[in-house]
């Protein structure tokens, strides 16, 4: 479906009290036709004249009814519209040469609101410019004084203009009701990711850790060793931390801390053989950047345990001044090629405004993680430095 059918369609909502305060509205205009009106009753036209002015009158106002309540969008309209709005066109040119009556010259205004609703700007401004040489026209060949032509002019110019601003503000408000509801998907088609990833995070590390230990536990029990009960413990309060930690993320009541991942890190990785090293500079970090440091430590010592085979790793935390770094590095070797846990690690590193860079070769893997300071911070340690 097309922008402008969208527009006088709402999605397919149920439009009758729209098509009630159409009618309402645009039927209060049909005081004009006071003035044919009047001439009958004070017996000015009588006879079967008379007759056939009321018929005709009546025809023209049941045609502009039906085409006031049909489509709003006359540019996509069943087959039967543009026929009427042609024979209402007729009518209102038709008419006034027909009677011979100056009060007949209101015709067109109608048909100009009709237009100025119905129709784009450049046909709607096309139909006003033809119903105001058709009223002038019409007006010099009954003999009509200048100064009611004029009038029915200045009507149909003001008129026009008025009902296509009105139809140019609905536009824009339905426009603006499109946008908020493709914001609105935006936003739960971000969220789902966000939760996808969260869950892949959490998911990942944890199943690799109980991999990781079932296969110790195995190994234990087939030698005999009385340590397999414990990695068997191990794997149980792993599998339940995880299950938690999934509830936890799935209902947002969780927040990552960057201490808990590392004391994390150093127990899947002690159990894999590796020995890590922690180095922690400057400030603590605040909790946006505690959080998204802490992703990246989960990340990153999922792929050591998961992918490297290496037996040392290290992790070091800088913030300060020039902002936030963390780099994660072990000396496992071998070509590695990032999966979906680093995809949505650099999507998380670039929404906080920082970068995520990731070396690999045979000495070794390692991830950084930088984040400058905001600018608010920057302007604070710009001040400092001016007072000193």
């Amino acid at each position: 479906m097309s922008r402008l059918a969208s527009v006088f369609t709402f999605g397919g909502m149920d439009d009758r009290p729209f098509r009630l305060r159409r009618l309402m509205g645009m039927s209060l205009g049909l005081t004009y036709l006071f003035y044919p009106v009047s001439e009958v009753t004070d017996g000015t036209v009588s006879g079967a004249r008379a007759v056939w002015w009321m018929v005709s009158l009546a025809a023209f106002v049941a045609v502009y009814l039906a085409v006031v309540l049909g489509p709003r969008d006359l540019e996509h309209h069943p087959r039967w519209m543009f026929p009427l709005l042609g024979v209402a066109t007729v009518m209102g040119a038709v008419f006034p040469l027909i009677f011979q009556s100056t009060s007949w010259l209101a015709l067109p205004v109608y048909l100009v609101v009709v237009y100025a609703m119905g129709l784009p700007p450049r046909r709607a401004l096309l139909g006003l410019a033809t119903m105001a040489v058709l009223v002038v026209a019409e007006g010099k060949l009954m003999g009509a004084d200048d100064g009611t032509v004029w009038a029915l002019v200045l009507q149909i110019a003001t008129l026009g203009v008025l009902f296509m601003s009105v139809r140019n503000t609905r536009v824009l408000v339905v426009q603006l009701r499109q946008a908020q509801s493709e914001v609105a998907r935006l936003a739960a088609t971000e969220e789902r990711l966000r939760i996808a990833r969260d869950l892949h995070d959490l998911l990942g590390h944890s199943l690799s850790l109980i991999v990781l230990k079932s296969e110790l536990a195995r190994r234990l029990g087939e030698q005999g060793s009385p340590k397999a009960a414990g990695e068997v413990a191990d794997i149980e309060s792993v599998a339940r931390q995880a299950l938690a930690q999934v509830r936890e993320a799935v209902s947002e009541y969780r927040r990552r801390r960057l201490s808990e991942e590392i004391d994390g890190a150093r127990s899947a990785l002690g159990t894999a053989g590796v020995a890590l090293t922690v180095r922690t500079r400057g400030t603590p970090l605040p909790e946006d950047l505690d959080g998204l440091f802490a992703w990246a430590v989960r990340e990153a010592t999922t792929n050591v345990v998961r992918h490297s085979g290496a037996t040392r790793c290290e992790i070091d935390v800088v913030y300060g001044e020039e902002g936030a770094v963390l780099e994660i590095a072990d000396n496992g070797g071998g070509a590695y090629e990032p999966g979906n846990g680093l995809t949505g690690l650099g999507e998380r590193v670039r929404a906080a405004g920082g970068s995520l860079e990731v070396e690999a070769g045979k000495w070794g893997f390692k991830v950084r993680v930088a984040v400058p300071p905001p600018l608010g911070r920057t302007a604070e340690l710009i001040a400092d430095r001016l007072g000193e």
